[in-house]
């Protein structure tokens, strides 16, 4: 059985697929608080995924992190808690790559992570005069989330675009909190491209274990 053949037939991602549809759809017709309530069980039915396929525990951990992060989204005063709860998820992310040798990927290919550094100044240049009290948190989550893009390209090219998504995702929201861009309809753009990270990251890093376990034939 092919990589592709046991990830699409796993329950969780059917149920990971409803969901995603579900919100998507109730996130466009504005339809609360059903819309709230299936964004924050997107995170969470991919971290039982990996719990129940025996992949790393840290990243369920990242993922239930993650599930915070948008549990506290969905109110305006806590959005700095929400941005934290998303950091802590994206350490765990980076320290799982490192442990599986993403920095011996970024030294040989350095460039990747240079790019992905000057797009992240640029942006952070950019919206610096509308952040406000968000001046001092961004520039810190920025460099974290341009850690997991480079490191999870390094481990392989399917988390990799994950991480890739995820930065793209966050750029928007950062370009709407500092009223320079907001896309139409802006949710919609920030949501299909942050359920795409999500399923990214846990679908390459759930092949490439049981690869390097072993444990599926190519």
């Amino acid at each position: 059985m092919t990589v592709e053949k046991l990830i699409v037939r796993s329950p969780w991602f059917v149920a990971f697929a409803i969901v995603a549809l579900a919100h998507l759809i109730l996130n466009g017709a504005d339809v609360t608080p059903w819309d709230g309530i299936t964004k924050v069980m997107l995170a969470p039915l991919l971290a039982a995924w990996v719990l129940v396929d025996h992949g790393p525990k840290i990243i369920a951990a990242a993922l239930i992190a993650c599930a915070f992060g948008d549990l506290f989204l969905l109110w305006d005063g806590t959005f700095i808690v929400g941005m934290a709860a998303f950091a802590i998820g994206h350490i765990c992310f980076i320290r799982f790559f490192i442990s599986r040798g993403a920095l011996q990927g970024i030294r040989k290919n350095p460039w990747v992570l240079l790019a992905y550094t000057a797009a992240a100044v640029a942006l952070v240049g950019y919206t610096w005069s509308g952040l406000g009290e968000l001046q001092i948190p961004v520039p810190i989550y920025a460099a974290i989330l341009v850690c997991t893009a480079a490191t999870s390209l390094a481990y392989n090219k399917t988390a990799g675009l994950g991480g890739a998504l995820f930065l793209f995702s966050d750029a928007i929201i950062l370009l709407g909190q500092a009223d320079k861009w907001q896309p139409e309809p802006t949710d919609i753009w920030i949501m299909a491209s942050y359920i795409l990270a999500l399923l990214l990251l846990t679908v390459g890093i759930l092949s490439q274990e049981k690869m390097r376990l072993g444990t599926i034939t190519r």
